[in-house]
C-alpha cells in the first residue's frame, strides 16, 4: 500500500506520530503487519512455534520476527561499513514516490523504508537513511532524524538535508521543520530553514504569510520584516487581516517602525484603525501621536476595546486635552439612543466617585449594552447599591444580569435568601437562575447546599452539573448547626454523588452519626 494512503504526508502531526507510533509498535508487540504478511511470518517458525498459540501470543510472535526483518534489512555488523543485509528489493533510483515497489514481491518499499527510518535501533535507522534520501517523499522522515538523540543518525541525516533541501522543498517541509525545531536538538533545522528561505524570492515567500500553521506564519513574518520584503503598507494590512495575536503585533510594530516623520501616514493609518482585532487598532491609534492628529484619536474614546481606549486617551493627553470632559458630555443625556457602550465604560476608566451620578441613570436606558457597562462603570467607581442592582437580576439581557451578578458577589451574604431562591425555578431564564446559584453558592453553608440540591433536577445540563459538583466540594460552614437534620437529609438526597465513606464524612463534620 502506498505510504500516501497510510497517513497524510502533508500533516507535520502525521509524521510525528508515525514515528513515534512506528518505535512504539515494534517495542511493545503491537500488530502492524497485514493479515498476509502476519500469516507468513508466523508460518515463518520452528515446529514449536507452529503450535496452537493464544492471539496475543501470536500477535507478539508476529511483531518479534517483523522487528527482526527490519533489522536483518538494515543494519550494519558491529564495525562494518555496510548493512549486513542488503535490502536487494530496493531500488537505487529517483522514482516516483507512488510507484517505489519490488516488482518480484510486490511489497512497498515505502513501506520498509519508512519503517527502517523509524526503527528503534539507532543503526537500522542509520543505515535506512541514504537508500531513504534518494526518494524526496522521505524528506520529511529525513528532517525528523536530523534531530534523533543518536549522534551518528543525526549527523548524517543533517549532512543528507543539508545537500537536498532547496526553496521549495524548505516551503512544504516548514510546519514539520518548526514543529521539530522546538525538540532539544532540533536548533539545526530551524537554521537551515531560516537560511534557505532567506535565499528564496518573495513570490515564493508570500503564499507562507497565510499559511493554516500560524507558527510558520510567525516565522515567516519575522524573516520577512528582517529582510525588509514588505512596505508598510503591506504589513498594515497584514497586522489587520490576521487573526493571530503575534503576527498582528509584529506587523503592526514594524509597519509603524519603518514610517518616518513627515511621510504620508494613511496607507499604514487607515488599515490599521480599520482592523477588527484590537491589537492593530491600538498600534494604529497610538501611533496618532506621531502624526499629529489627536483629533482622530478623539473619536477612539468610546472604542469596544478596553485597549483601544487606553491607547486613545493617552494620545488625547499628549496632545493638552482632558478625556474625562468628552466622556461627562457623552454620557449627559441618559435618553440618547445613540451612545456607544465605551462611552459607559470609559468614564469609569479614567473618572472619579462623582461620576457615579451620570451612571445611574443609565441602567434603565434601552439599550442591554449601555445597562451593562453601566453596572460595570459603577462597580469599577466602587458605586454598588445593592438595593439599586437587585432589580437586574430579572433584566431580560444576559449580559446585564452577569454584571449585576458580579457587583453583587461582594455582598451575597446579605442578601435576601428568599428572593433568591424563588429565581431558581425552572421557570426562570437561564441566565437568572445561573445568577441566583452564583450569589447562593457564595455564601456557602446550608444555604449553598439548600440551592445545589434544588438545581440537581434544573433542566439544564451544564447547569445540573454545576449543582453536583458544587454538593460534592461543600463542608460545613461556621454558621451551620450542629447537627442539624435539614443537612441530613440534604445530603441524603445527593447520596448517588458520594461514595458511602465520603458521605459518612460529611455528616460527621456536621454532627450527625448516620
Amino acid at each position: 500500500m502506498p505510504l500516501a494512503e497510510v497517513l497524510d504526508i502533508a500533516d507535520p502531526r502525521a509524521w510525528t506520530a508515525f514515528d513515534v507510533g512506528v518505535r512504539q509498535v515494534l517495542r511493545y508487540g503491537h500488530a502492524l503487519l497485514p493479515d498476509e504478511d502476519r500469516t507468513a511470518a508466523l508460518r515463518s517458525g520452528t515446529a514449536a512455534d507452529a503450535a496452537p498459540r493464544t492471539e496475543a501470543s501470536s500477535r507478539n510472535s508476529a511483531t518479534g520476527r517483523f522487528r527482526s526483518w527490519i533489522t536483518a534489512r538494515f543494519r550494519r555488523p558491529a564495525g562494518g561499513a555496510e548493512p549486513a543485509a542488503e535490502p536487494g528489493h530496493l531500488s537505487h533510483g529517483r522514482l516516483q514516490a507512488d510507484e517505489i515497489r519490488d516488482e518480484s514481491t510486490g511489497q512497498d518499499v515505502q513501506a520498509w523504508l519508512a519503517l527502517a527510518l523509524c526503527h528503534p535501533d539507532g543503526r537500522v535507522r542509520e543505515a535506512a537513511l541514504d537508500e531513504a534520501a534518494e526518494h524526496p517523499v522521505f524528506l520529511s522522515l529525513l528532517a525528523i532524524r536530523a534531530g534523533d538523540w543518536a549522534t551518528p543518525v543525526r549527523e548524517r541525516a543533517r549532512r543528507l538535508l543539508g545537500e537536498r533541501l532547496d526553496v521549495e522543498t524548505a516551503v512544504v517541509l516548514a510546519p514539520l521543520i518548526l514543529r521539530v525545531g522546538r525538540r532539544e536538538r532540533g536548533a539545526f533545522g530551524l537554521e537551515l530553514l531560516d537560511s534557505t528561505l532567506r535565499r528564496a524570492p518573495r513570490e515564493r515567500l508570500l503564499p507562507l504569510h497565510t499559511h493554516t500553521d500560524r507558527t510558520v506564519r510567525r516565522f515567516v513574518f519575522r524573516l520577512t520584516i528582517e529582510e525588509g520584503l514588505l512596505s508598510p503598507g503591506e504589513l498594515a494590512r497584514r497586522a489587520a487581516s490576521d487573526d493571530d495575536a503575534v503576527v498582528q503585533g509584529l506587523c503592526a510594530d514594524a509597519a509603524l517602525a519603518a514610517m518616518a516623520d513627515g511621510e504620508d501616514w494613511d496607507e499604514v493609518l487607515e488599515p490599521l484603525l480599520d482592523a477588527r482585532n484590537p491589537r492593530a487598532r491600538s498600534a494604529g491609534v497610538t501611533a496618532l501621536r506621531r502624526a499629529q492628529r489627536p483629533e482622530q484619536a478623539m473619536e477612539f474614546l468610546t472604542d469596544r476595546s478596553a485597549l483601544v481606549r487606553a491607547c486613545a486617551r493617552y494620545v488625547v493627553r499628549q496632545h493638552g486635552m482632558d478625556p474625562l470632559l468628552r466622556y461627562r458630555e457623552r454620557c449627559t443625556d441618559p435618553a440618547d439612543p445613540t451612545m456607544p457602550p465605551g462611552a459607559v465604560i470609559g468614564l469609569a476608566e479614567c473618572g472619579k466617585r462623582v461620576d457615579a451620578e451620570l451612571l445611574w441613570p443609565l441602567l434603565t436606558h434601552p439599550a442591554p449594552p449601555v445597562r451593562a457597562r453601566a453596572v460595570a462603570g459603577l462597580r469599577t467607581l466602587d458605586a454598588t447599591d445593592v438595593a439599586r442592582l437587585l432589580p437586574l437580576l430579572d433584566d431580560p439581557a444576559p449580559g446585564v444580569v452577569q454584571e449585576t451578578t458580579t457587583s453583587l458577589l461582594p455582598s451575597a451574604g446579605t442578601l435576601p435568601e428568599k428572593l433568591l431562591t424563588a429565581r431558581l425555578g425552572a421557570e426562570q431564564p437561564r441566565p437568572v437562575r445561573v445568577a441566583a446559584f452564583r450569589l447562593l453558592d457564595a455564601r456557602g453553608g446550608i444555604v449553598g447546599l439548600r440551592a445545589a440540591v434544588a438545581l440537581l433536577d434544573d433542566p439544564d445540563d451544564r447547569l445540573r452539573a454545576w449543582a453536583g459538583q458544587s454538593v460534592q466540594h461543600w463542608h460545613p460552614g461556621a454558621d451551620t448547626p450542629h447537627g442539624d437534620a435539614e443537612v441530613g437529609e440534604l445530603l441524603n438526597r445527593t447520596r448517588h454523588l458520594f461514595s458511602d465513606y465520603v458521605l459518612q464524612r460529611r455528616k460527621w463534620e456536621v454532627g450527625l452519626s448516620s
